[in-house]
């Protein structure tokens, strides 16, 4: 089978597409040829070993000290059943299904454990949607519902709100019940607000600052602020949320958590099955759609890690592998 195979660290040149043997499906598993994939900036971060702050270390030693151990990367993927493994009846050869996996999924095809983050496309939806939907959905679920506790009526601000998390936390927090403040370039107003923003701020003209203590929530998509400058547009008792952390951040929200009336709080996106269901029934709903920019094929996958790391696109960037 073909993969996008890398064997260090480094730019988009280390990514090559070379053939490889096809996996075998274990008890509890099931083999999915893969459709469609994505290059998140999770993959682009792992490509380059370049994990944030201080992960940087247990980063290298969960993922390989001088080179990686798992040499294909992708987690978001949508495809069909072509083997199930001794054990699996909740899954059918020929079924369309969607999911995420920790690594992989930049490849024809692909084992999955039947009791993960993995389901049967939902009605209506273009397979391809659907592979755009686990990755930016799931981290802008945990992180809104679980770790910045957002409620119904409460006002947020979404910094890198048309990116491949924010696009999503804009409409999962209206979902939610919250009112939206989405900040990006002046380029993406139109589809910020398109996603359920009422609000919007072109980081380029207007400074967060000047915005006054009024956001109940801000959820920082891209690692852009910081807590001095969430605490300027928090009102008192406001929560920050950043999906990029470092040590300071992390001495920040020890002591937020003891001596500030406003709090940062940190967190790790978990991907489970459960939460998978809520996105597919929101989509069934109609309250989520999801949102992709480009698609590239497999071959052209250096070309999709470079627009995911310009840091400028509007939702996920797909890989189509038949393509």
């Amino acid at each position: 089978m073909k993969a996008a195979i890398y064997r260090k660290y480094g730019g988009p040149e280390v990514v090559r597409i070379e053939d490889t043997a096809r996996p075998a499906p274990g008890p509890g598993e099931m083999l999915v040829k893969v459709a469609h994939g994505s290059v998140t900036t999770a993959d682009w971060r792992l490509r380059a070993g370049a994990f944030p702050g201080v992960l940087a270390v247990p980063g290298r030693l969960m993922f390989g000290l001088r080179r990686p151990r798992q040499p294909v990367l992708g987690s978001e993927f949508s495809g069909e059943v072509v083997a199930l493994g001794a054990g699996v009846t909740e899954f059918a050869p020929g079924q369309a299904v969607f999911g995420f996996v920790m690594q992989g999924a930049h490849a024809e095809y692909l084992v999955v454990k039947a009791a993960g983050a993995v389901l049967p496309v939902p009605e209506g939806l273009d397979p391809a949607e659907a592979a755009a939907l686990p990755f930016g959905g799931l981290s802008a679920l945990v992180f809104l519902r679980d770790y910045a506790k957002l409620a119904p009526g409460q006002k947020l601000l979404v910094v890198g709100a048309s990116g491949g998390v924010g696009a999503y936390a804009v409409q999962i927090a209206r979902a939610l019940g919250a009112e939206v403040t989405g900040v990006a370039s002046g380029a993406h107003e139109a589809f910020v607000r398109g996603l359920g923003a009422v609000g919007f701020v072109d980081y380029r003209r207007q400074s967060l600052r000047g915005l006054g203590s009024r956001f109940d929530v801000v959820i920082d998509t891209v690692g852009a602020t910081d807590f001095a400058t969430a605490r300027a547009v928090l009102a008192p008792r406001g929560v920050f949320v950043p999906l990029n952390f470092g040590v300071r951040e992390i001495g920040q929200a020890l002591w937020s958590q003891v001596f500030g009336r406003r709090k940062l709080r940190l967190g790790v996106s978990g991907d489970t099955k459960a939460d998978l269901r809520v996105l597919a029934r929101w989509v069934e709903e109609g309250r989520l759609r999801p949102v992709i920019d480009r698609r590239f094929p497999l071959t052209e996958i250096r070309a999709a890690y470079a627009l995911v790391e310009g840091r400028h696109r509007q939702g996920a960037i797909l890989l189509d592998m038949a393509a």
